[in-house]
């Protein structure tokens, strides 16, 4: 995939949100260099299952990108990246707010040297108001969204969510939109912007259903609203095994569809009925009667929208997983399908500062210059 092949990225973030927008960009065909502390570099080389000296996390968010080493608290190093951003297109930084206009390298020292310079900055509250210096993650921000009120049974404990929404919704897919509106405006003349993307305010723009219900009057809690419990047709049902069903039988056709693949005529007219609890004990009775794989297979002949809860291993070998390749050899796939193109894997996840020598020197530097920045201990 070529569509960003001209484009040069200057990637300063670690852990989980930038990460995985610069990897979107880096498939996409895209030049990333993640710039990294020397020594201890993105602090997800160390985090989670590893393999080898290699951390699965790591690996599986840094695809495709090259890395250098570079000590950003010396002023060598500041100028070391200076020199680079006067090549790069695009600056993504996740850093807490101000810390990189203490160190020189903030989007108005760099749009100095570039200046049309595309700079996103992703934070947690981002670069204004009283939470703007706090520490988060995304256990946090989902929090202070609602969104983990909401998640959960009725009456029980919130329930924390398996995915990290706050960190790829909220972050690192929010990031990337107004990033790629920047480049498509500075082709036309428009020149550089600065990003500020909070992921706290990505979370909250994900709330509109649930905004309509709170704008109406109606509080959205826990199994309260159509969407997260309320309704019978839209839940999750215990199989005789011990596994799950998910039916999602919203709209009328889907529902009588289902009520005639059960063999259950009469549950046509309780659709929308007032007593939701009792048409939901009517069907978890119904789903505790088979095991998991019967209620699949039945549910593969009708158009209901029933499907079983799998667990991440179960997900990865489904066939429409596997027809559409979105799981690999340990890794995960580019998602999107651009006319025909695909993102192919052109290298792992880089070592720590795996191509320091060849993007400076690219650069410019020679290397007389960069061995003396090594000695110096800049890189």
């Amino acid at each position: 995939m070529k569509l960003l092949e001209d484009v040069r990225v200057l990637d300063l973030t670690r852990l989980y949100p930038g990460p995985f927008c610069t990897m979107m960009m880096a498939d996409m065909g895209a030049e990333v260099i993640k710039v990294e502390s020397p020594g201890e570099g993105d602090y997800m080389r160390t985090m989670g299952p590893m393999e080898g000296e290699d951390s699965l996390y790591f690996r599986l968010l840094n695809r495709n990108k090259k890395s250098i080493t570079l000590n950003l608290k010396s002023k060598k190093g500041v100028e070391v990246l200076h020199r680079l951003a006067a090549t790069a297109d695009v600056i993504v930084e996740s850093f807490r707010p101000g810390v990189v206009d203490s160190l020189g390298v903030g989007y108005a020292d760099l749009k100095k040297i570039k200046d049309d310079i595309i700079y996103c900055s992703i934070t947690g509250y981002g670069q204004d108001g009283p939470y703007k210096d706090r520490a988060g993650h995304d256990l946090n921000y989902i929090a202070l969204a609602g969104i983990l009120d909401m998640t959960g049974s009725a009456g029980g404990s919130p329930a924390i969510p398996g995915v990290q929404l706050g960190d790829v919704g909220g972050g690192a897919l929010m990031a990337l939109s107004p990033i790629m509106a920047a480049l498509y405006a500075r082709s036309r003349g428009k020149g550089g912007c600065y990003i500020d993307v909070a992921m706290l305010d990505g979370l909250i723009s994900w709330l509109p259903l649930s905004a309509a219900e709170a704008f109406a009057g109606n509080q959205a809690g826990r199994g309260s609203s159509a969407l997260n419990g309320a309704l019978a047709c839209y839940n999750v049902y215990k199989t005789s095994d011990g596994c799950y069903m998910a039916l999602g039988a919203l709209e009328a056709k889907f529902w009588t569809e289902f009520c005639q693949a059960v063999g259950k005529e009469d549950w046509r007219a309780k659709h929308y009925q007032a007593d939701q609890a009792a048409l939901k004990k009517e069907l978890a009775d119904l789903f505790a009667g088979r095991m998991q794989q019967e209620w699949k297979e039945l549910f593969l002949a009708y158009d209901c929208c029933c499907e079983p809860v799998l667990t991440i291993n179960e997900a990865f070998t489904h066939p429409q997983v596997i027809a559409r390749k979105a799981v690999g050899d340990n890794s995960l796939s580019f998602p999107i399908k651009i006319s025909g193109e695909t993102a192919e894997l052109r290298h792992p996840a880089p070592k720590i500062g795996e191509h320091t020598e060849e993007v400076l020197c690219h650069a410019g530097f020679s290397r007389e210059e960069v061995a003396t920045l090594r000695e110096n201990e800049v890189l």
